[in-house]
């Protein structure tokens, strides 16, 4: 085994179960995630969809390389879509995948000419969704990105902590027009099977994908969070590493515990994006007043996007509760309607709970001065941020 597929090597998925007419599973980390892509990969027959935020290059990348690589030249169409900001790769390996026959394209390229806030709006509309698509059938969603900080810390990884799923069911379809509406934009030529119209898929009520890419749902992953929200009547549990909420999320929030439901939310306690964890803390006042429950993630850094409401709704997924997630990058979230799915996600949650540290209103308010003021110019901010 190569030191590249060594550092993709993982454990078998937290858990898999059916949800209407589909299968999912769950996985937890790098560990996980990886390897069950990697497998899925080797398999492909017809034809791969990926796209990513970030694609390192580095032994995870190099390892997802190989196999697509392998797979472009045993005749499957290898599409590989990647954002413009979040990914920088080399001359010689981006030419190496287009020459074994991987069509790879960047997403909203960056450029500087043109008036200020028209150059500064294309820096902003990033492509953040992570999706894997494969002959069709399979497909994973969540908030893993490629690279060496999600691998496990035995494989010299930063082990963060991150949530994904992998799906078999008519998702898959959903998740494919998505795609292909986001590939033909970044100039990708025609996709094998790509559906052509909405009417190319078939809706399950179980398992919805919903997407923040397209003009007539740019908000729809927004109206689902706060769609939960309102409706909660006995438990709501989120995990979410970027978490700076517009208005309309934190009222949500605010009403639900104060209405009595059991409101909790585990967020970084650590960050690479230091400033949205300062602005997030401005706001935490007004969440522990209302009786929400908040915990801080200990060590190695959060990356997750998940939720689960009363025990049936459940949704994972690339989208953060921040202005950038909701209204600005293209972000793609499976909703799940499931008791059973949501119980892993309630026994994950739980779990997870035991590596935080609870956020009381007494150790808030004993913030420094120094913190606070730094919080609020940063909260004042947060839309840029």
């Amino acid at each position: 085994m190569t030191r590249s597929e060594n550092a993709i090597a993982g454990r078998e998925p937290f858990a898999t179960l059916r949800v209407g007419t589909h299968r999912i599973s769950l996985l937890i980390d790098g560990a996980q995630t990886y390897a069950a892509m990697i497998a899925a990969l080797a398999e492909a027959t017809w034809v791969i969809c990926l796209e990513t935020y970030i694609f390192r290059e580095d032994e995870i990348g190099r390892g997802f390389a190989e196999v697509l690589i392998d797979r472009a030249l045993r005749g499957v169409q290898v599409n590989l879509l990647l954002d413009a900001w979040g990914t920088s790769l080399s001359s010689p390996f981006l030419g190496r995948l287009e020459e074994c026959g991987v069509r790879a394209h960047f997403f909203n390229p960056i450029r500087f000419h043109g008036p200020l806030g028209r150059v500064l709006s294309r820096l902003r509309r990033r492509n953040h969704s992570k999706v894997l698509l494969i002959d069709g059938v399979i497909g994973f969603v969540g908030g893993q990105n490629i690279g060496r900080e999600y691998a496990g810390s035995e494989h010299g990884g930063g082990n963060w902590r991150d949530t994904h799923t992998r799906i078999e069911g008519p998702a898959v379809k959903e998740l494919t027009y998505f795609f292909s509406r986001r590939w033909a934009r970044a100039g990708g030529q025609e996709l094998r099977d790509a559906p052509a119209t909405a009417g190319g898929r078939r809706p399950d009520p179980h398992v919805k994908a919903i997407t923040s890419d397209l003009r007539r749902s740019r908000r729809a992953i927004l109206r689902a969070y706060v769609a939960a929200l309102r409706t909660a009547q006995r438990r709501l549990f989120i995990t979410n590493a970027y978490f700076l909420p517009p208005g309309l999320v934190l009222r949500a929030l605010c009403r639900a515990a104060r209405r009595g439901v059991d409101v909790r939310i585990i967020l970084a306690g650590s960050t690479d994006v230091l400033p949205i964890l300062l602005a997030a803390r401005h706001v935490y006042g007004r969440l522990l007043a209302a009786g929400v429950r908040l915990y801080e993630w200990q060590g190695r850094i959060l990356h997750a996007k998940t939720a689960t409401v009363d025990g049936f709704w459940s949704t994972v997924g690339s989208a953060n509760l921040d202005f950038q997630s909701l209204r600005r990058s293209r972000e793609v979230n499976i909703v799940i309607s499931s008791e059973d799915f949501a119980a892993q996600m309630e026994r994950l949650f739980l779990e997870d709970v035991a590596s935080c540290e609870e956020v009381t209103m007494e150790a808030w308010q004993r913030r420094s001065l120094s913190e606070r003021i730094v919080s609020w110019i940063a909260f004042w901010f947060r839309e840029w941020l």
